[in-house]
């Protein structure tokens, strides 16, 4: 059977060959259904219709099991992160820096220092910056510059609502 591509250019060049000629448009049909090219093009599209109902008759069960995997995958992941959140306290609690295992070491790592802003209505204006919509035309909110506020605080300036914050980590290699 010849191809949807063959058909197609067959189809055209039988049509512009009817063009040139001084034929009427019933006479211009009748030709091009008397060649059986309308024919084989319609068992050609049955065909492709065909192919591409068998490729996507699984794309619904396709994409629920990927809902089902990304659910699996958050499901674990906050598992992960409750058990390693439960060992960092316990061997902060003990006091416990550094557990070497066989197959890895875990330790607690001390993270750079941040300011971290506990009341924010306190900070002063002078450490308040504008937040704009997406359009950048209006002015959403207002909220602290922790950058400025670590320059403040670096400097020695007290910024009532912020402070210096020392916060740990869990690392396993």
């Amino acid at each position: 059977m010849t191809s949807l591509y063959n058909l197609t250019g067959q189809y055209l060049e039988l049509a512009h060959k009817l063009s040139n000629l001084d034929l009427d448009s019933e006479t211009v049909a009748d030709t091009i259904e008397a060649s059986g090219l309308p024919d084989d093009i319609a068992a050609k599209a049955q065909g492709i219709e065909m192919v591409c109902r068998n490729h996507g008759k699984d794309i619904p069960a396709l994409e629920a099991e990927v809902k089902r995997m990304q659910a699996e995958i958050k499901r674990r992941t906050s598992v992960v992160d409750g058990l390693r959140a439960y060992l960092k306290r316990s061997m902060e609690a003990m006091g416990i820096e550094k557990i070497q295992c066989p197959l890895f070491t875990v330790s607690i790592r001390h993270n750079p220092a941040s300011v971290e802003v506990f009341e924010e209505s306190m900070v002063p204006d002078e450490y308040m910056v504008a937040k704009y919509s997406a359009s950048k035309i209006k002015i959403k909110e207002y909220s602290a510059s922790k950058t400025k506020i670590k320059e403040a605080l670096a400097a020695g300036v007290d910024v009532p609502g912020a402070r210096m914050a020392k916060t740990t980590r869990l690392d396993v290699k």
